[in-house]
Order: structure tokens, then C-alpha cells, then sequence
């Protein structure tokens, strides 16, 4: 990179490495103020009679809802403030976020996250030098099952 990079040293660094895990809990009525939210009224999300039918037992989790973290930080926060100790730029724009999933969530489920920084990249844009971090967190039940991948872009100038 360039003398004038916005990926410094240090920010290479965090490549790769995985973050403290934060623990959720997926919560039954957390399930059903989000579908809800998001307009979703598929019965399996809202109804505990219907799901219990039809899945196995409890309400399954709409794609991309992970119940709520135990502890204060949350995975993509906890990122953020890695990147900016490090000394990557403090204005954020939410780049967007993608989902990898290999099996369902539902309400009971107690999720482990591990986040981690997966990428960063620099390219000259209208706000000058601006830098694109993927930020992936992996999720695993309480079975040790991966169920999720999230990676969200954060863009930094």
C-alpha cells in the first residue's frame, strides 16, 4: 500500500483474528416482535401452536434474526471499536450485510457469535480515501453447529 494509506500496520493485524465471543439467547417473544417488525407473518415465527406442528417444537427464528446478546457488546460493534483503536477512520457507513445459512434458529437456541475481520481494502472515492472492511461473524448453537454466517461490509473515511 501506498505511504498514505488508511491500513496501517496495526489494522493488518487484526486479519483474521477472532474476537472475544458473545453469547444469545433466542428468546420466543424476541422472535415474534421481529417478524413482526419486518412484516413477516408466516405462522412458524408467530405461532407457537403452529410451530409446534410444523417444526420441531418451537418457533424458528426469521432469516437473519439471532435473538439478543447476554452481554452489553454486540459482534459488529465490538469490531468497529477494534478497527477504530487501530487506527482506521471513525466515520461508518453500513456497507450492507450478507447471510450463509446451514441450519435454523429457534427459540431456546443459545448462540455463541465469534466476529472477526475477514478483509480490509482501500479505494480512492468521492470522500477521498476510503477504506471496506468485511466483518464475518460466525454463529454456533448450543449443539456446536454452525447455523450462521453473517459478513457485513463497513465503509470508513
Amino acid at each position: 500500500m501506498a505511504e498514505d494509506s488508511l491500513i496501517t500496520d496495526r489494522l493488518k493485524e487484526l486479519i483474521g483474528v477472532p474476537s472475544e465471543p458473545i453469547v444469545f439467547k433466542v428468546e420466543e417473544g424476541a422472535i415474534q416482535r421481529y417478524a413482526q417488525a419486518i412484516g413477516d407473518d408466516n405462522p412458524v415465527y408467530n405461532d407457537p401452536d403452529v410451530a409446534n406442528d410444523r417444526t420441531s417444537g418451537r418457533l424458528l427464528a426469521p432469516p437473519g434474526f439471532t435473538g439478543w446478546p447476554v452481554k452489553a457488546d454486540r459482534p459488529t460493534e465490538q469490531l468497529f471499536e477494534s478497527l477504530v483503536k487501530a487506527g482506521a477512520p471513525p466515520r461508518v457507513l453500513d456497507g450492507g450485510v450478507e447471510f450463509e445459512f446451514f441450519g435454523s434458529i429457534g427459540a431456546g437456541d443459545v448462540l455463541t457469535a465469534t466476529p472477526r475481520i475477514s478483509s480490509i481494502t482501500e479505494r480512492d472515492t468521492r470522500l477521498g480515501k476510503t477504506m471496506f472492511t468485511t466483518a464475518e461473524i460466525s454463529y454456533v448453537n448450543q449443539n456446536g453447529d454452525l447455523v450462521l454466517v453473517s459478513r457485513a461490509t463497513l465503509i470508513q473515511f
